[in-house]
């Protein structure tokens, strides 16, 4: 890599870090171009080279932080051998990822809905199909075996993800009522019950 592609690198990723922290300390409603450009020192016209735009700005950071929980999911779950030690695995591996990473958790709980998704589709769809389908390569054996239920993608999905992302997102709203280490021993058993196939 030449040093001007090093540059380039370095600027793009303390634009994303700036953004990032910009998002974190100041929440949603101030998380604009100006804050972030104040926060990182770099001019509007180089965030612009590297991202296009500030909603391509906010798409590769969400990018960025989904492929950091994906990666936290998979890494879990590929240390296990039954389907069992699997599922809890990937609910335990969420929670922690909350709890340890706030910033990029409350990122993309925010940003869901956002505007400026559906116009970078591509690039997002880079980052999370690949770590995607190595969820399901993971489930499918189980579920052709009967280990866990035989159910649509997107549906195994709302049972196994649904419930524990949920339960994250009224934490980092700051829900008082939601507490990650009750949660962290209730839910891995009670999900896996909910996925179980008539094998188990």
């Amino acid at each position: 890599m030449s040093p001007k592609q090093q540059r380039g690198e370095e600027t793009a990723r303390r634009l994303l870090a700036a953004a990032l922290e910009v998002h974190e300390r100041k929440g949603p409603e101030s998380f604009t171009v100006q804050a972030v450009t104040a926060s990182s020192g770099i001019s509007l016209g180089s965030l612009y080279h590297h991202f296009g735009s500030f909603d391509g700005l906010a798409a590769a950071l969400y990018a960025r932080c989904m492929a950091d929980l994906l990666d936290t999911l998979i890494a879990s779950l590929e240390r296990t051998r039954t389907a069992r030690t699997g599922v809890r695995a990937v609910v335990a591996a969420y929670l922690r990822f909350a709890e340890e990473e706030p910033a990029k958790a409350r990122f993309i709980h925010a940003s869901a809905y956002a505007g400026f998704l559906p116009a970078h589709t591509a690039a997002i769809a880079a980052a999370k199909t690949p770590r995607i389908e190595r969820l399901q390569s993971w489930a499918r054996p189980h579920a052709e075996a009967g280990r866990i239920v035989d159910l649509p993608d997107p549906l195994m999905e709302m049972l196994l993800i649904g419930p524990v992302a949920e339960t994250a997102r009224r934490w980092l709203a700051g829900d008082p009522t939601i507490d990650l280490k009750q949660a962290s021993r209730a839910l891995p058993e009670r999900i896996w019950q909910s996925l179980r196939g008539p094998q188990e």
